[in-house]
């Protein structure tokens, strides 16, 4: 599968799926640009990535800083054929003790910054390209204590169907990739300690059919599918990328004698 010329954006660029999306689109031919609000880890993705890669500092919740960023993707390449909004976050919300503040950031990052990342966007999108979006195995699991993020990731893939009805006539088509646990940066938010996140590892792969977390370049991979025009008939489509554990639980190692 190649990108020959296209012009793609990854929002969340610069760590964990994005990163990987974006260094596998280079590799296949297409000008990327990312986006995020850490300056840091851009300046980070900008060295490891090479100077083929556009960096734009831009907050996903913040309407008018997404227009500009978009405006400067628009302005140098003059078209987008590829949307990934892969910026998000996950934290624990347990009923008891969650707090407002964090249980609205979840949702307003996961699911407003993802809305807003289209709008942005849509100026600059062209007839035959491609919106991915993120969610998560993690909406439909039930899993206790992540009621905001499971909220978010479901919420999501409403939108997802709902936007892809709305931007099929402008031959815009929007797919949805769910992950389920897969080895990011983004797991240091919940794990306290080294010791502490490969407990959570070995947890979570005794419910994992295939016996292992995803690599963030495995789900790239079926980023890279949906970007490209051998997935041009999928429209509203969920990719699900969890090693069984959501469609073939019972394959698991914890249900093996």
């Amino acid at each position: 599968m190649e990108l020959n010329d296209k012009v793609a954006v990854i929002t969340g660029g610069d760590s964990g799926i994005g990163f990987a999306s974006a260094r596998l689109f280079l590799e296949v031919g297409a000008h990327v640009v990312i986006v995020s609000n850490n300056p840091e880890t851009l300046g980070v993705a900008r060295s490891q990535l090479g100077a083929n890669v556009v960096t734009i500092e831009a907050d996903v919740t913040d309407t008018k800083a997404l227009s500009i960023a978009f405006g400067e993707a628009g302005r140098q390449f003059g078209r987008i054929d590829v949307l990934f909004a892969s910026a998000g976050v996950v934290s624990p919300t347990p009923l008891e003790n969650a707090s407002s503040e964090l249980f609205e950031r979840i949702l307003r990052i996961n699911i407003a910054g993802s809305f807003y990342t289209v709008q942005a966007a849509l100026p600059y999108l062209c007839s035959g390209s491609s919106v991915i979006l993120i969610g998560s195995v993690v909406a439909t699991m039930g899993i206790a204590g992540f009621g905001a993020y499971a909220a978010s990731k479901a919420g999501l893939s409403g939108m997802a169907r709902a936007l892809a009805s709305e931007l099929t006539p402008k031959g815009i088509r929007v797919n949805t990739l769910v992950p389920g646990p897969t080895r990011t940066p983004i797991w240091n938010t919940i794990a306290r300690s080294e010791t502490e996140l490969q407990e959570l590892e070995k947890s979570l792969t005794r419910s994992i059919p295939i016996g292992r977390l995803n690599d963030a370049e495995e789900v790239a991979q079926a980023a890279l599918f949906l970007a490209s025009d051998y997935s041009s008939s999928m429209q509203a489509a969920e990719i699900v990328i969890d090693g069984g554990a959501s469609r073939a639980p019972q394959g698991a190692p914890v249900y093996r004698v």
